[in-house]
């Protein structure tokens, strides 16, 4: 479900937090769903346990998930919405971003086809979601 990449120049921990959004954000992980223990989670990833507690951590205080002493981390309701009207907030820097590319040569095409292909591997996460 979750993959670390020991070569990226990102933290591990903000890769746990921004794989667990966008499973969070396609559906493959739901509202009220329990996220593997940190034990659990720390084993499968060859990852220190703080690491793993850091991520859950992190999720708690941006309200994407809430730990339940005992019991687990679990999804927060209504935290796909919320993500969603992150993501459509952030749409002002795709314009930017797009008029960056193309004053760089990028044409037009080459960017919708990019912002495409984006789209269908979202439909594909629906599609096997489903």
């Amino acid at each position: 479900m979750l993959y670390i990449d020991v070569m990226s120049r990102t933290p591990v921990y903000e890769q746990i937090c921004d794989q667990i959004k966008k499973l969070v954000s396609v559906g493959l992980l739901k509202e009220g769903e329990q996220l593997p223990s940190v034990r659990s989670l720390s084993i499968e990833l060859s990852v220190n346990p703080n690491t793993i507690q850091k991520a859950y951590g992190e999720l708690d205080a941006m309200g994407i998930v809430t730990s339940v002493p005992g019991k687990g981390c679990f999804v927060m309701p209504g935290t796909k919405e919320k993500l969603c009207a992150h993501a459509r907030r952030r749409l002002s820097e795709l314009t930017e971003l797009a008029s960056e590319l193309m004053a760089a040569g990028v044409s037009r095409e080459e960017i919708i086809e990019a912002a495409m292909a984006a789209g269908s591997e979202k439909e594909t996460a629906d599609d096997n979601n489903n």
